[in-house]
């Protein structure tokens, strides 16, 4: 069992260096960061780069892993996102993690679209995702890569010396569509959800466990139809989108925890508390999470 933060890159350095080096005094197994161009209700606010913030992040730490949750093929090629990939994995000597998911039809998309392109639909997603991911793992693999596929290419790209990880550093593939899924459980590492979003606003609690243990028999099915072992995934939770408050108390959040553990996820993620957002939480509770809450559930 893992316990893991997402820190949002809405901090000028100053602030934000705080909160990193927080995450990793408290104990957190990972930090994570969102990798969007803005997001939702930030828009009109702050907002950094993904990359830059964790390589900052991998400078002042030492022992925490850190992440994005999720890269998407939104506004990032295969080529390009490698190199930095295994800048970052250099820096931060072999402590990344890449969460990477098809991405949506928010911010992100509109930002880049060219002239007279409209966003990409679900299925066009999907087809990029599907692309995007191959392509990358070979990247991060291989010295030198050609490839030509549908919608990606890359001619001799190098990537010398490759990821300090070998063979390359890990990939936990967001998905809940069978497109996504079978990605998961060939390129995979590990698998993360959200959950339903269906249910977060008018759903319950239990609702949100069904849906769940059914994305994981999803999960499962894509795994043995290539005859891999699904325990050989992590299952990782990013919370704040069911229907749950986990954060309202330690024992509101160790009761959630204990139930999504025994439904066989490795790691769940909080937010670090945002002020004013849908992420507002009280800061000493969510420390008392952080510094409690596996010692509770028995980990």
């Amino acid at each position: 069992m893992r316990l893991s933060t997402v820190i949002l890159p809405i901090h000028c350095w100053a602030e934000g260096r705080e909160r990193w080096l927080g995450a990793e005094q408290l104990g957190f197994h990972a930090a994570y960061t969102y990798d969007h161009l803005s997001w939702r209700s930030f828009r009109d606010g702050p907002w950094f780069g993904a990359i830059p913030t964790l390589t900052a992040a991998a400078a002042v730490t030492r022992s925490i892993r850190l992440g994005t949750l999720v890269t998407s093929p939104n506004f990032r090629h295969p080529v390009t996102l490698a190199k930095d990939l295994i800048t970052l994995d250099d820096v931060s000597d072999g402590r990344v993690t890449l969460g990477i998911g098809a991405g949506g039809n928010g911010s992100d998309a509109m930002t880049l679209r060219r002239a007279g392109e409209e966003p990409w639909t679900p299925r066009e997603r999907a087809d990029h995702f599907d692309d995007f991911v191959p392509l990358l793992d070979r990247l991060l693999r291989e010295p030198s890569v050609t490839y030509e596929g549908p919608l990606y290419a890359a001619n001799e790209a190098r990537n010398i010396p490759g990821c300090v990880q070998r063979p390359r550093l890990p990939f936990a593939v967001a998905a809940t569509g069978p497109r996504g899924m079978r990605l998961a459980a060939r390129h995979g590492q590990a698998w993360v959800t959200t959950g339903d979003p269906r249910l977060y606003e008018t759903g319950t609690p239990e609702q949100s466990v069904e849906a769940i243990r059914g994305q994981l028999t999803k999960l499962g099915a894509a795994c043995e139809s290539i005859g891999r072992d699904v325990a050989e995934l992590d299952k990782i939770l990013l919370t704040g989108f069911t229907p749950d408050r986990p954060l309202e108390s330690l024992d509101a959040f160790v009761d959630f925890a204990g139930t999504h553990f025994a439904l066989g996820f490795t790691e769940i993620v909080v937010h670090w508390p945002v002020q004013d957002s849908d992420f507002a939480a009280d800061e000493k509770v969510f420390e008392r999470i952080a510094t409690e809450a596996l010692a509770q559930l028995g980990h």
